[in-house]
């Protein structure tokens, strides 16, 4: 095991990369075997020292793991884009109206599946109040939740406006929905 100078990792021994950092240690090795050579050519003791420079990485952008964008056609966005506005502002007849124009659209047929993910939601919340209804509180807390879901359909069909496929808030962290 070797020990990065840059933040004191332990990496292995024929690593390239720190795990931790991301320091570069051929290019560490390469900037010192330069100095060395500089040195034993007899460069003058009060010459400024070549200094190395820690090389500058650009982070990948980070996609976060509910935005399936980039796994559709751009064609299939553009050509299906109306079908999938459809889905979230008439609900359950959008689903089916959907199913009729989308063919066998990727694009639409994900935003489908949302849809539905959001009338299942909706279908609990209205089960729970109705058969809680003699309590005070289930029903407002029930009353809450369909506007929360309602707002939910409304950020979804603005993110197929802007051509994106994004699972809905609150309903993606919910594993039965999967």
């Amino acid at each position: 095991m070797k020990t990065c100078p840059k933040c004191g990792a332990q990496v292995a021994d024929d690593a390239a990369f720190c795990t931790v950092c991301g320091f570069n240690f051929n290019a560490a090795a390469g900037a010192a075997a330069g100095a060395a050579a500089g040195a034993a050519q007899g460069a003058p003791q009060g010459a400024p020292q070549p200094q190395y420079q820690q090389p500058q990485y650009q982070q990948a952008p980070v996609v976060p793991n509910f935005d399936h964008t980039a796994e559709f056609d751009p064609k299939d966005i553009s050509d299906n884009k109306v079908v999938a506005m459809i889905v979230y502002l008439l609900g359950t007849l959008g689903v089916i109206i959907a199913a009729i124009l989308a063919g066998d659209s990727k694009y639409a047929g994900f935003h489908v599946r949302q849809s539905l993910k959001l009338t299942v939601c909706n279908v609990l919340v209205y089960i729970i109040s109705a058969l809680l209804c003699w309590t005070i509180i289930v029903p407002i807390a029930g009353g809450v939740c369909f506007i929360i879901l309602f707002v939910v359909r409304i950020i979804c069909f603005f993110n197929v406006c802007s051509g994106k496929a994004v699972e809905p808030a609150i309903v993606r962290g919910l594993g039965f929905l999967k």
